[in-house]
């Protein structure tokens, strides 16, 4: 039916993904005059004169900004930079816009363009380009951040959803719900007899270990938004089969 064209998005929930495909996907396929694949990954590889780029997105909307173990600006940096690692990218370029609120603390923002300024250098990135604007109080929260980023793939990698196949084994990097749970117990001001800390942190070095040790990786996605179930049901929808899980395997 004519060329088709993968769009990438940076995770959500079934909510994010209802309004990808009925809305986004459709008016994005439509203005390019092309059918737009249903395999949503985290990024879109492209290829650009003999070079493959990962290109990606994404929007921070986080309340607290601040949380035990980071706040939205080294989330934002990690995630973007995650959501490169997924395509089989070395991250390269990240830009960064922020909406900020009327009213915000200078001390505030400049903390948390600190913040992403020691995260890009510890995930061997550079923050090359941005943007601010001042919304009226009451219009963003405090503070909004939407990051995009650029990343190499080299040749004869092939990370993506439609590389799922049956016997295939999934793998968690690490428990599920600790990101989640630091964020609420900052938000409602649980006090846990352990402290709970954020695991956000780059995952660039282990991806590219896989693909060093000559791992044939056949997709990777980062579980944000939606967590795990989500992002194993968008994955085998994508691949047309289904997925079994031992639930007294997954880590928590």
């Amino acid at each position: 039916h004519g060329p088709r064209v993968q769009l990438g998005h940076g995770g959500g929930g079934a909510m994010s993904r209802t309004l990808l495909e009925s809305v986004i996907l459709p008016a994005f396929g439509a203005a390019r005059g092309e059918q737009v694949a249903h395999a949503l990954h985290d990024g879109a590889v492209l290829d650009a004169s003999g070079m493959r780029l990962a290109f990606t997105s994404d929007g921070y909307v986080i309340r607290p900004h601040r949380f035990p173990g980071g706040d939205i600006g080294d989330l934002a940096v990690n995630g973007t930079v995650n959501d490169l690692a997924m395509c089989g990218a070395i991250p390269r370029w990240l830009s960064v816009a922020f909406i900020i609120e009327e009213g915000l603390p200078i001390t505030t923002l400049e903390s948390i363009a600190f913040s992403m300024g020691a995260a890009a250098c510890r995930a061997g990135v550079q923050l090359v380009t941005g943007d601010t604007k001042v919304v009226e109080r009451g219009a963003a929260d405090g503070l909004f951040v939407t990051t995009s980023g650029i990343g190499t793939v080299a040749h004869g990698i092939d990370v993506r959803p439609e590389r799922i196949r049956a016997g295939d084994a999934i793998i968690v990097s690490g428990d599920v719900g600790r990101h989640g749970v630091a964020v609420m117990s900052a938000r409602a001001g649980f006090d846990f007899e352990s402290a709970i800390n954020s695991d956000s942190a780059a995952l660039v070095a282990p991806v590219q270990g896989l693909f060093d040790a000559g791992v044939d990786v056949h997709c990777l996605r980062d579980a944000t938004r939606g967590g795990m179930a989500t992002s194993l049901i968008e994955l085998a929808e994508s691949a047309g089969l289904g997925m079994r899980l031992d639930e007294a395997a997954v880590p928590v």
